[in-house]
């Protein structure tokens, strides 16, 4: 049997253009000899639909879509197999079940309810999904497929050392003496996820013996960026088939007769930064817009983001403006020149030192025998945020910030100044990271100048300021924060496992939990590692906590 593996970029409730995807996907199937074609879970909504699927018109428009569907499709030779939300027809309980539908000539052969729904990180499917009690093989053209959805997946107890739920679909599935195992799944990508999503499925196809095929989306839907990846595996645990990463394909595959292949290499920083670049893309598009505004600073994590920017959507719809105050170094406003050339991009300078003396002057009664401080930094930042959001009042583009997780994490950020914008690009990449995708972008031509990459890190808003005056070097700091915020590991073992004293960690903890009210007011974080900030890293704000 020859199958095609769907991979396509919905948009959460643009129920014409997921359908027209899957139609057009699935013809290009038939004129490869498709069978079937496999599409992603919840494709026909979008994923992730969130309180959506609280509203009843919401849940009726995926129902008459699943009936266009089989219209649309009445006529085409291949079956097609793909993810919808659907009403749950319990008297009591959530109002609506993820299901896959197999649709032939049609006609509804299947319809698979998900059993296992997440509660964790990302994940809020408890909230709105009644869970599946059983499940079915399902027969097409004498072939038994097994169709899991997702997480239904995610529970063998030979792969994972601790389980979240007591019982296992895919084994109640293989007493039905299934000859195929089909996943849908809306996985989000994020740093190593690739290679163990796949080794997970092969320990899976290893011990049920049987092929093992997953579709995955691809695209960005508000911070979560799906990389696609979808893939076919045999009995053996051996790739057979594999979509291309972070962009929609279609690739068939016999399960039953195509030779292994060789797993395709895993670079995680190629990986981020095309993931970046897919995220700003989708979430600029399909929020209805086609510009893009970056404050250039001359400083790394500015190039970095203006870099994304020019590739998402193209050179000519980013604007970078530079906008130097008493204490920018005569080289910062030269090296945006120069990134700006290299990237084709727009720039334009707006100084901001007589701005900045006119808030003196105006504060100077009410700050009478004050001495000079953060106020004044502050100030500084928040004149450049006015401006940038002036500019995209003006021109309808939307300002991307250029935090990075190292600042966000220690409140090394200004609310209502450079955390001013629509989406924070690089606000999970810590600082290190942020110089390893931008030597991953220089590896041919100088994109981002060296001299860019050169210089001490400082924010410039004081005479000569650098980000070690108020924190520890990025390669003491990172490691910190990525234990803390993203294992969640104790200060002491972080101190132990890394040699560096307990109270340094201990401040650095401090720093994190004292900025909780600063994240909670950022704009959305692309997400690609484990733990990103915002709606999958949940902490109280007014909270008394000890280190």
């Amino acid at each position: 049997m020859k199958i095609a593996l769907a991979q396509i970029d919905p948009t959460v409730g643009d129920f014409a253009g997921n359908l027209g995807k899957i139609v057009s996907s699935s013809r290009r199937a038939v004129q490869l000899g498709a069978r079937l074609t496999v599409f992603s879970e919840l494709a026909i909504c979008g994923y992730p639909p969130a309180d959506l699927l609280e509203k009843p018109g919401f849940l009726a428009r995926c129902h008459s879509a699943v009936n266009n569907l089989a219209d649309a499709t009445r006529n085409l030779p291949t079956a097609v197999l793909a993810g919808v939300a659907l009403r749950s027809t319990s008297e009591t309980g959530k109002p609506a079940v993820n299901a896959a539908v197999l649709l032939d000539r049609g006609h509804l052969l299947l319809e698979q309810h998900k059993r296992l729904l997440p509660f964790y990180d990302v994940f809020d499917e408890q909230r709105y999904f009644a869970a599946a009690k059983s499940q079915q093989v399902i027969e097409l053209d004498q072939v038994r497929l097994a169709v899991t959805i997702c997480e239904d997946a995610w529970n063998d107890k030979n792969f994972w050392p601790r389980r979240l739920y007591t019982v296992d679909p895919v084994e109640e599935l293989m007493r039905q003496n299934p000859a195929l195992h089909i996943n849908l799944s809306s996985s989000p990508f994020w740093h190593g996820k690739r290679t163990m999503r796949r080794e997970m499925l092969a320990a899976i196809a290893m011990r049920d013996r049987i092929p093992v095929l997953m579709v995955n989306p691809v695209g960005g839907n508000d911070s979560l960026i799906f990389d696609g990846s979808s893939f076919a595996l045999d009995g053996r645990g051996e790739l057979l088939a594999q979509a291309d990463s972070f962009t929609e394909d279609l690739v068939l595959v016999d399960p039953f007769s195509a030779p292994p292949m060789a797993a395709p290499e895993d670079n995680d920083t190629e990986a981020a930064y095309r993931a970046l670049v897919l995220g700003t893309r989708d979430y600029v598009r399909k929020c209805g817009f086609k510009k893009a505004l970056v404050g250039l600073s001359g400083g790394v994590d500015s190039a970095l983001v203006a870099a994304i920017a020019a590739e998402a959507l193209g050179p000519e719809n980013v604007l970078g403006i530079g906008m130097p105050s008493p204490y920018s170094s005569t080289g910062s406003i030269g090296d945006s020149e120069r990134l700006a050339s290299n990237l084709g991009i727009r720039f334009e300078r707006i100084p901001i030192t007589a701005l900045f003396e006119e808030y003196q002057r105006s504060l100077r009664p009410l700050f009478n025998g004050c001495a000079p401080d953060i106020t004044e930094e502050n100030i500084q930042s928040r004149i450049r945020g006015n401006l940038l959001m002036a500019l995209s009042n003006k021109s309808g583009a939307l300002v991307l910030t250029t935090g990075n997780k190292s600042e966000m994490a220690v409140g090394y950020c200004t609310l209502y100044g450079d955390m001013v914008g629509a989406l924070a690009v690089i606000g999970d990449l810590v600082k290190t990271r942020v110089y390893a995708v931008c030597n991953w972008l220089n590896r041919d031509q100088e994109k981002i100048p060296r001299a860019i990459l050169e210089k001490p890190p400082s924010a410039e808003l004081r005479p000569g300021q650098k980000d070690t005056d108020s924190l520890p070097p990025y390669e003491v700091l990172d490691p910190i924060l990525e234990a803390y915020v993203e294992r969640y590991e104790t200060p002491e073992h972080i101190a132990c496992a890394n040699g560096i004293p307990l109270e340094l960690v201990q401040q650095v903890v401090r720093l994190v939990e004292r900025a909780e009210y600063k994240r909670q007011q950022a704009a959305p974080v692309l997400k690609v590692t484990s733990k990103s900030f915002g709606m999958g890293r949940r902490f109280p704000i007014a909270v008394k906590t000890s280190v």
